[in-house]
C-alpha cells in the first residue's frame, strides 16, 4: 500500500511531465508558423523575406525651398516726448491709443514761473532802451561841442588843452553809447531766452520724417506729477509699416537679400497673411546665439499688426518646376548610401535606390538623380527591407495606389495656398 508521501511524488512527476510536453508541443507549433510567414529559411537574411509594406506613387510638380522663421513686431518707428524744462505737469491732452499729428500740442506744464520771466525780461528791455537813447543823446551833445571846439581853435579862439578836452568828452560818450547798445543787445536775447522757456511749458510731439499720424503707445506720467527735464512723458509709435525682427543662423544668413519677399503670419489672424520685405542685415552673428538680426518691413494699411506680437515669416528661397518628388518619409539609409525602396509590382520585390535629393518641403522631397525615377515607393515598413526583398501589398493596393495621387506627398496637382499661389 502506497504512503502519502509516495503519492505525492508520483502526482508531482506526472504533472512536470505533462507541462514539457505542453512546452514541446507548443515549441512545434511556433516553428511551424515561423517556417509558413518567413519561408521555412533558417538563415535570418532580411532579404529573403516578405514583409507587408505601404506605398506611395513618385510624382512630378513643384516643390519650394522655404525657410521658416519666427521673430515678433516692433515699431518702425518710435520716441519718447520728454520735457526740456521741470515743472509741474499741468494738463495732458492725448492718452493710450490717440492719434498724434506731427507737431501736435501733447501736454502742458505750469508756466507762472516762466510767464514771469518773461515780464522781468520785457521790462530790463525797456530800461535798457531808454540808458540807450539818453546815451545816443548824450553823444550828439559831445559831437556838437566837439565841432564847435575844432572851429574854434583853428580861429585861435580856444586852446589845446579846451580841444583835447571835447575831444574826451565826445570819446567817453561815444564808449557809453556803444555799452548801452551792447546791453540792449543782451537783453533782446534774455527776453528770448525766457520766451523760449515758456514755450517749453507747451510739449509738442514732432518728427522729421513722414507725414502720416502717428499713435500714443505708453503714458508714463499723470497729471499733477512734478517734472524734471528728460523724465518721460508719453511714447508715440508709427503703425504703418511695422517691423519685423528675426534671427538669423550661418545656414540660412548667406541666402538672405535684401528687398527679399516675405511672407508674415501670426496665430492672431490664422487665415491671413501679411507681405513683406527685407529691409536691413545685419552685419554681424552674435557670438552668444550664433545668429544675425533681419529686420523685415510689413504694410500694415488696416493697422491689424501691432508691436509685440509673435510673428511666423516664410522667405522662398528656391522653387523647381516639373521635378521627380517622393514622400519624404520614404528615405532610408543603406550601407552608407541614401536611397528608396522601389516596389516592383508585378514580381513583388523591393529594389534599394539610391537617390541625390535636393529641396525638402515638409513630407515631399525632391529626387535630382537618377532623373527618370518612377514607378511607387515604399512609404512603411522599408526599415525591414534589403535589396530584393519580397514584399506584401495590401489586397486593394491597385486602388490604395491610386488614391494616394491625391495624396499629400503628391505635387503634379499645383494647390494654391492663402497668397494664392503655387505650392
Amino acid at each position: 500500500m502506497m504512503t502519502k508521501e509516495t503519492k505525492k511524488k508520483s502526482v508531482k512527476k506526472r504533472n512536470l511531465i505533462i507541462a514539457a510536453a505542453c512546452i514541446l508541443v507548443l515549441g512545434f507549433i511556433g516553428w511551424k508558423i515561423y517556417q509558413k510567414a518567413y519561408g521555412g529559411g533558417g538563415g535570418g537574411n532580411r532579404g529573403s523575406t516578405s514583409v507587408a509594406v505601404e506605398i506611395a506613387p513618385i510624382t512630378e510638380g513643384s516643390i519650394i525651398d522655404m525657410g521658416t522663421f519666427s521673430g515678433s513686431l516692433i515699431p518702425k518707428t518710435q520716441f519718447t516726448v520728454v520735457p526740456k524744462i521741470s515743472g509741474k505737469l499741468e494738463q495732458l491732452l492725448v492718452d493710450i491709443g490717440d492719434s498724434v499729428e506731427n507737431n501736435q500740442l501733447v501736454a502742458v506744464l505750469e508756466d507762472e514761473e516762466y510767464q514771469q520771466q518773461v515780464i522781468q525780461a520785457e521790462a530790463d528791455l525797456r530800461v535798457t532802451r531808454a540808458n540807450l537813447e539818453e546815451a545816443k543823446s548824450s553823444l550828439e551833445i559831445a559831437k556838437r561841442d566837439l565841432e564847435r571846439a575844432v572851429t574854434l581853435h583853428e580861429k585861435g579862439i580856444q586852446s589845446d588843452s579846451q580841444l583835447d578836452a571835447a575831444k574826451a568828452q565826445h570819446d567817453a560818450q561815444e564808449a557809453r553809447y556803444k555799452v548801452a547798445l551792447a546791453q540792449l543787445e543782451n537783453r533782446e536775447a534774455a527776453l528770448t531766452t525766457a520766451k523760449v522757456r515758456r514755450s517749453y511749458t507747451r510739449i509738442k510731439a514732432t518728427w522729421e520724417k513722414g507725414s502720416g499720424a502717428r499713435y500714443v503707445g505708453e503714458r508714463f506720467v499723470q497729471e499733477g506729477a512734478m517734472l524734471s527735464p528728460s523724465t518721460p512723458i508719453l511714447s508715440i509709435i508709427d503703425l504703418q509699416p511695422v517691423t519685423a525682427v528675426i534671427h538669423a543662423t550661418d545656414k540660412e544668413y548667406f541666402r538672405l537679400a535684401l528687398d527679399q519677399n516675405v511672407t508674415i503670419s501670426s496665430t492672431a489672424f490664422p487665415s491671413k497673411s501679411f507681405m513683406g520685405r527685407v529691409v536691413r542685415i545685419a552685419p554681424l552673428l552674435q557670438e552668444t546665439s550664433r545668429q544675425a538680426r533681419i529686420e523685415i518691413e510689413i504694410q500694415n494699411p488696416e493697422f491689424l499688426l501691432k508691436p509685440g506680437m509673435f510673428i511666423n515669416a516664410r522667405i522662398e528661397f528656391d522653387r523647381h518646376e516639373k521635378t521627380t518628388i517622393i514622400p519624404n518619409s520614404s528615405l532610408v539609409n543603406r550601407n552608407s548610401q541614401q536611397g528608396v525602396f522601389l516596389a516592383d509590382m508585378e514580381n513583388k520585390k523591393a529594389k534599394f535606390v539610391p537617390v541625390t535629393v535636393g529641396i525638402v518641403e515638409g513630407e515631399k522631397a525632391e529626387i535630382l538623380e537618377p532623373s527618370q525615377l518612377s514607378g511607387f515607393v515604399v512609404v512603411l515598413g522599408q526599415h525591414l527591407l534589403e535589396d530584393g526583398a519580397g514584399i506584401i501589398l495590401p489586397e486593394d493596393n491597385t486602388a490604395t495606389a491610386q488614391l494616394n495621387l491625391e495624396s499629400p506627398y503628391e505635387s503634379a496637382r499645383p494647390k494654391q495656398d492663402s497668397l494664392g499661389g503655387q505650392l
